[in-house]
């Protein structure tokens, strides 16, 4: 697994050299294009998974709330499992999408989850009307220039983006395409009920 960590840190600086991608990618989209660049997932897998022994912890996760300018750091939800879902307004299949996440939010977050949003390059005002509109009920930081999302320690090549950490706040999966309320679901009641044990490898914080 080393090589496949060194080709994720190369796409990583690559769309972290690029400011991120601002292109909405579509479902089964396998290349998320912005204005005069194209990233292309590792290995063209738009799900990757990490085994616990293979897992590194996040860096520094913060940002302000986006509906009320307080600041949010993943350190906030110790022992939780976090899904955290990059999304724009400007992002049609973020629209259909909120509605799958609510669902698995809500069927979930009475087994130690959470959900947390990344608004990225997005008008904050048209952000905040969307998350009202959509009803959501979960939280959304408020991410314009992508530093939480680079702390995150994994390949972010489009919008919506979906990362599944541990309760050691480890990234455990990364959906880079719109994900479906069973997907979600299944990844996630996957991550909540793995042993203590098999997640005390690998828990140092890491920042990049």
């Amino acid at each position: 697994m080393r090589r496949s960590h060194r080709v994720l840190a190369a796409a990583l600086a690559a769309v972290t050299s690029l400011g991120v991608l601002t292109a909405c990618s579509t479902g089964d989209d396998a290349v998320a294009q912005n204005q005069t660049n194209q990233f292309v997932s590792p290995d063209g897998k738009l799900v990757l998974s990490y085994p616990p022994s293979d897992r590194k912890a996040a860096g520094d996760v913060s940002a302000p709330d986006l509906l009320t300018d307080e600041t949010i750091d993943l350190d906030e939800f110790a022992d939780q499992v976090v899904v955290v879902n990059v999304w724009a307004s400007w992002c049609a299949p973020c629209r259909k999408e909120f509605t799958e996440l609510e669902a698995t939010y809500q069927k979930t977050k009475d087994k130690g989850v959470t959900f947390l949003g990344i608004d990225f390059r997005d008008s904050k005002s048209n952000a905040k009307d969307f998350f009202s509109d959509n009803k959501v009920s979960y939280r959304s930081m408020y991410d314009y220039g992508g530093a939480s999302l680079a702390a995150l320690g994994v390949p972010v090549g489009a919008v919506p983006t979906t990362v599944v950490l541990d309760r050691q706040h480890r990234p455990a999966k990364v959906f880079l395409k719109a994900i479906t309320e069973e997907e979600l679901t299944q990844a996630v009641l996957d991550v909540a009920n793995e042993q203590s044990g098999s997640n005390e490898q690998s828990g140092s914080k890491s920042h990049r």
